[in-house]
């Protein structure tokens, strides 16, 4: 099945992709932000999106992934939406905070939100999908062009067609923007399109027993703890237990913390931070947490358009629990 879907991806993206690689070499040439630059959507400043008139339901969005920006500061909290998540990507951002990026194949929640800005380290994750739609506030406005030449399909609130996003009652601007997915998608594409090269299945030999990990960035940090009743780790983020709108504990069968390459990129918001590039082509360490143990492991990701492998030291592949992954990418 991967094969087939790789297969198709390259014929329906030779000319994406190139474009996308022109627009890097573009940016590579560009200075970095000069003083009319303005922030991306991170709660300190303004929010810069297209300002082109808002798009009819486009059809081409049946059977892609739905990757959405998801706000992540303490203000943004709770969550709506997240417990429907395939995956859910942890990565750092200005000042050191973290953002989230849930991506749905299976199922389609009513609600996502708060959403909030993308980042240039979206670009290269997202390649590993086939065309996926990327749901997102806004950007800084030098990366808008990157977007734009994307191999994916770019649904900020100015593109999206009329009700896919509406501001919610219960939290302050700009923590209160949310997205109706159906009303991009129309419904869930199914597990084929999640073209990770994720494995689930039994678990490996071996293995440490594990009550709880901790993930640190300079200023946030995610803390997973085994529970047997649930099946999977209780989610907590700066400390605080991670629960859904209905008030239920988050618990993800799958963890992994993967070690990554966290660079500067040639963005900055207005107060001069600049935004972290998070590298996810390469290879490293990694360590997978399921049934309450921790595995020590290697990634690898031959190229932007591959998924991530994770085998263990004799080279065999590493098998997921069935259901939610969250994937932290913490710094090498």
């Amino acid at each position: 099945m991967r094969q087939r879907v790789r297969t198709t991806r390259v014929r329906h993206r030779g000319t994406a992709v190139a474009a996308l690689v022109a627009a890097a070499v573009t940016a590579s040439l560009m200075a970095g932000c000069s003083s009319d630059s303005r922030p991306s959507d991170d709660g300190r400043g303004e929010t810069h999106s297209r300002s082109q008139e808002p798009a009819p339901h486009d059809p081409m969005n049946a059977g892609t992934v739905l990757a959405v920006k998801i706000d992540n500061v303490r203000a943004a909290r709770p969550q709506t939406g997240l417990e429907a998540a395939d995956i859910v990507y942890a990565e750092q951002v200005e000042g050191g905070l973290s953002r989230l990026m849930a991506v749905y194949a299976t199922r389609l929640p009513e609600a996502v939100g708060p959403v909030r800005s993308a980042r240039e380290s979206d670009l290269e994750l997202l390649r590993q999908f086939d065309e996926p739609t990327l749901a997102f506030s806004g950007a800084q406005k030098k990366l808008l062009p990157l977007i734009d030449r994307a191999p994916l399909h770019a649904k900020s609130p100015e593109s999206a067609q009329s009700g896919a996003y509406y501001r919610g009652k219960d939290k302050v601007a700009p923590h209160n923007l949310y997205l109706r997915p159906e009303r991009l998608l129309g419904t869930a594409p199914g597990a084929d399109a999640l073209t990770t090269g994720f494995r689930y299945g039994a678990a490996p030999a071996g293995g440490t027993p594990e009550d709880s990990r901790t993930v640190r960035f300079p200023a946030a940090r995610f803390t997973f703890t085994w529970s047997a009743d649930r099946h999977g780790w209780l989610v907590s983020m700066d400390g605080t237990p991670t629960v859904t709108t209905d008030g239920k504990r988050l618990a993800s069968p799958t963890v992994v913390v993967q070690y990554v390459q966290v660079r500067e990129s040639q963005f900055h918001d207005v107060l001069g931070n600049n935004s972290p590039y998070t590298r996810t082509v390469g290879s490293g360490r990694a360590e997978v947490l399921r049934d309450g143990r921790a595995f020590d492991v290697e990634w690898r990701r031959g190229s932007a358009s591959e998924g991530t492998d994770f085998t263990t030291a004799d080279g065999s592949s590493v098998n997921f629990a069935k259901g939610q992954v969250w994937v932290v990418f913490a710094k090498a």
